[in-house]
């Protein structure tokens, strides 16, 4: 039985590279580089995929939540506190302490 060949990340980029300029079908990259035409055209359409965030602004980030999501986390957070106070101090006058501190 094979073992599987892992390939580097620069091996698989420039793989990809050379399927975007289309000098050679994937049958004959499949060929040269030793890898499944398959594979290819998944790493040709992932590089494909996400080539804009390499021209995205550095430093910002992707998913900045807004202050009303914000606000509304501090208000759930807030609610969870009150209620495990609750329940801790409900759960003491009904079953006592045994030895554990809260």
């Amino acid at each position: 039985m094979k073992k599987r060949k892992n390939h580097s990340a620069d091996f698989k980029a420039h793989v990809a590279v050379e399927a975007i300029r289309e000098e050679l079908t994937l049958s004959e990259l499949a060929k040269k580089y030793g890898v499944h035409a398959t594979q290819i055209s998944t790493r040709k359409r992932a590089a494909l995929d996400n080539m804009s965030s390499a021209f995205e602004r550095r430093g910002r980030a992707p998913d900045t939540p807004s202050p009303a999501d914000i606000e509304k986390l501090h208000s759930k957070i807030g609610q969870l506190v009150v209620e495990r106070d609750f329940l801790a101090s409900a759960s003491v006058q009904l079953l006592g302490t045994r030895g554990k501190k809260w």
